[in-house]
């Protein structure tokens, strides 16, 4: 399966050990302050974006001695410098993306990057955001198996768009049948496996899923 991790600039403390997501299928993308967060795992990115204007002159030269591509804008442009990394990797077309360094800062930041996984959907491609706690991820309908995963024990369900149709959830602690759920709904916040596979399926909307430990 190829996969492409990016590393954006978030805080370190929040991003899990890198080296548990890499095999020789991977290529990482360090994105402005997110690339010296990889070269201090010891992973070397296959490319580099940023304005860079969040890291000191000496981790500039660390980064243009390491990185085999570098792409640097101006700070003021119409993109987020991660949004310009995920245009390079949906080109590639990987089965996966999964994006680490986005939460912990700004919430706008954050916000911003939530919605850049409707590119996923749009393109047929997962993207994941990954940090300590949680992995996010957001579906189209249809119908979808889940493993049990004792380190990520709550299961949140959230409309990205304005109804979900015929919500089933089987195989859950707290299970669903054909429901409607609408925008702004907290019906299946915190959720749980009570097996160890189970599925969710829906007929209409967008619904981005949160899968998360205390």
């Amino acid at each position: 399966m190829k996969t492409i991790n990016i590393v954006a600039g978030g805080p370190k403390n929040l991003i899990p050990d890198l080296t548990g997501y890499t095999d020789e299928h991977t290529l990482w993308i360090g994105v402005d302050k997110g690339t010296v967060t990889l070269l201090d795992a010891g992973i070397i990115p296959v490319e580099a974006f940023g304005d860079f204007d969040s890291i000191t002159e000496q981790e500039r030269r660390r980064i243009e001695k390491a990185a085999p591509a570098l792409h640097v804008y101006q700070a003021e442009k119409d993109q987020t410098d991660l949004d310009l990394a995920l245009d390079w990797a949906l080109e590639k077309q990987p089965d996966i993306i999964q994006i680490f360094g986005i939460t912990g800062g700004r919430a706008d930041h954050f916000l911003g990057n939530i919605q850049l996984l409707y590119r996923g959907v749009k393109t047929n491609i997962k993207i994941r955001l990954i940090d300590k706690q949680n992995h996010i991820q957001m579906f189209p309908p249809g119908e979808y198996d889940i493993e049990k995963d004792e380190n990520k024990r709550y299961i949140s369900f959230i409309p990205f768009s304005e109804d979900i149709h015929e919500l089933s959830l089987t195989g859950f602690k707290y299970p669903l049948n054909n429901c409607h759920i609408t925008l702004g709904s907290t019906l299946c916040i915190s959720n749980e496996l009570i097996h160890s596979r189970g599925t969710f399926s829906f007929a209409k909307g967008i619904l981005i899923m949160i899968r998360s430990t205390d």
